[in-house]
């Protein structure tokens, strides 16, 4: 009985070291500043009630396309410089050191896998847009700083192809599922979990995120009153598209309220 102790111990003690040995190598050292936007960015959408305790962020390595950067499995709201964690773009963890890590990162690293032009991407579980992920209302922009949904907002329904399951991106395959859906729009709604959202920046997808889930609460209210809805139309949503506004003040703003309440 002891032999067979010991050779499990030995057989375990060498598959540790075996991952250790094939952990994938770091991208090397990132800004001070894009680091920051990235905690900040976990800040402002927990205080603007867009990501709950389960929500993520990413962005993309700013020096490597196959690396990003997000943090370890904690609260968007307690997010720190030092919990920040550099992964491959199969969500692999560069420096582990025994920390969590969300089960749903796959959703990050299949979307950067299928979409170049994406640098940022958040999950959400946006209590806005739960209702037209489970019903046949599409999400449609209605205020003109959501005009970026003019070209659509598909919905992921997870049992296609998997049947039932724990309604989590947990593995690489339901990731590619979801960045397949996703194609080339700048939002996905997860069928009763809540979206995706990218951006070419970290500012701007959080900027997205935020008025993703406003147009969602205030779409809400229109249709409740009856009668047709004006929406933002394709043409008006493509010429925004053409000259977007800066983030800038909103991202200041933002940030400012947000820590506000660490003072």
């Amino acid at each position: 009985m002891m032999r067979l102790v010991i050779a499990v111990m030995a057989l375990l003690c060498s598959l540790s070291f075996a991952t250790a040995q094939t952990a994938p190598s770091s991208a090397g050292p990132v800004p001070a500043a894009a680091i920051e936007d990235l905690v900040l960015a976990n800040r402002i959408l927990s205080d603007r009630g867009v990501l709950d305790a389960y929500g993520h962020i990413s962005i993309r390595h700013p020096s490597n396309p196959n690396r990003y950067l997000m943090a370890r499995a904690i609260a968007p709201g307690l997010v720190t410089l030092d919990d920040i964690m550099e992964f491959d773009l199969g969500s692999n963890p560069v420096d582990r050191r025994g920390r969590a890590l969300f089960v749903e990162r796959f959703i990050h690293g299949e979307i950067y896998k299928a979409r170049p032009d994406v640098m940022s991407v958040i999950h959400t579980h946006s209590t806005g847009v739960i209702p037209f992920s489970v019903t046949q209302k599409e999400l449609r922009p209605i205020f003109h700083n959501a005009s970026f949904l003019h070209v659509g907002v598909p919905v992921w329904e997870s049992r296609d192809g998997f049947g039932a399951t724990k309604m989590l991106v947990n593995d690489s395959k339901l990731g590619a599922s979801l960045a397949a859906v996703l194609g080339d729009k700048p939002v996905a709604l997860m069928r009763g979990h809540g979206d995706v959202v990218v951006g070419p920046n970290v500012r701007v997808a959080t900027l997205r995120a935020v008025y993703t889930h406003e147009n969602a609460k205030m779409l809400a209210i229109a249709l409740s009153l009856g009668g047709p809805v004006n929406y933002v139309s394709p043409a008006e949503g493509a010429l925004r598209d053409k000259d977007p506004s800066d983030p800038t003040r909103t991202w200041e703003l933002w940030k400012a309220n947000a820590m506000k309440k660490e003072r």
